[in-house]
């Protein structure tokens, strides 16, 4: 027995040994990292003033969808005898928090491309009371979203399934959201807000896009909506669908910032999965259907229908 215990303190005693080996090589290496924060081609944000804060985003996002939806997502009971004070404190909560995270968006932007001031926190409460006064249309246009999806999807049973549960609505809701923060040119945190959205679902809306009503994604994984692209009213896209742009050299990147890079996606299209449409001279006519893998970078009139030509299939 004795021998047994002997033998597990030398191995705890071995095991401490190399365990403070270990870590007494940490502070020089926490020595090398810091003095790579001094390498102006790392990235690094060192500073008395906070940054945008990712948990923030969610929380904000969160909050959005309580009062954009109220009951299906609140913490608690809500009904008609508390909604008033529940939808009092949300709200309140909900303006501190996007208030803070536009501010800091603002300062750091400012900060980091040596802008000039612009009264920051001011700036970041005008813009949140701006957004949360356009909450009540921001909800009448989710209910068009909710509505055409129902209409055209016979596996909901209901508009609450597509509120609780598609992942189309969801990445809508934030774009939607998003967009007004965009809107007031607020840096960094509408693209947080949607990239959070395409972590979660896989589908990718720039907050610069501009979408129209009843806008419907389909099932939605691999999705991509880019900033410039225009989508007009009743377009419904099925999953893998790309609006994009077209390949440009590296150094053609800044040149062509804020200019239209995506396509136009007229009134009533329907785009099925895997479609490719790249351009920002390319325009899908209204009531156009787009075959499922088609790729175009070039105009479609309306009223086409723009199809693969079938396949030839090889049995073995």
């Amino acid at each position: 027995m004795e021998d047994n215990e002997q033998k597990s303190r030398k191995k705890c005693k071995k095991e401490r040994a190399v365990s403070a080996g270990y870590r007494n090589r940490l502070p020089e290496i926490a020595e090398k990292i810091i003095d790579t924060c001094d390498d102006g081609a790392c990235y690094t944000h060192i500073d008395y003033d906070p940054i945008p804060s990712k948990e923030s985003v969610v929380e904000i996002i969160n909050r959005f969808k309580e009062v954009l939806f109220p009951g299906f997502f609140s913490s608690g009971k809500l009904d008609p005898a508390n909604l008033r004070y529940s939808m009092g404190q949300t709200v309140s909560v909900l303006f501190d928090l996007l208030s803070e995270q536009v501010a800091n968006s603002i300062r750091h932007d400012c900060f980091r491309y040596d802008k000039s001031c612009t009264d920051c926190a001011e700036r970041g409460q005008k813009i949140a009371m701006d957004v949360i006064e356009s909450i009540p249309s921001i909800r009448t246009i989710l209910a068009t979203d909710v509505t055409a999806a129902y209409a055209g999807d016979p596996a909901a049973q209901s508009h609450d399934e597509i509120i609780f549960s598609y992942p189309g609505m969801f990445a809508v809701m934030v774009y939607r959201v998003a967009h007004k923060l965009f809107e007031h040119h607020v840096p960094l945190l509408p693209r947080i807000m949607t990239e959070y959205a395409h972590s979660i679902t896989g589908i990718d809306i720039h907050p610069g896009a501009e979408i129209g009503e009843r806008f419907v994604i389909d099932h939605g994984t691999g999705v991509v909506v880019g900033e410039t692209t225009e989508i007009g009213k009743n377009v419904r896209i099925y999953q893998g669908v790309t609006l994009g742009a077209l390949s440009l050299p590296p150094e053609a990147g800044e040149k062509l910032k804020g200019k239209k890079r995506h396509p136009t996606i007229e009134d009533d299209v329907i785009i099925y999965s895997g479609a490719t449409i790249l351009g920002g001279d390319t325009v899908i006519g209204a009531r156009s259907i787009v075959g499922g893998n088609v790729w175009l970078t070039t105009s479609v009139p309306p009223d086409t229908r723009v199809l693969m030509e079938k396949p030839k299939l090889i049995y073995k």
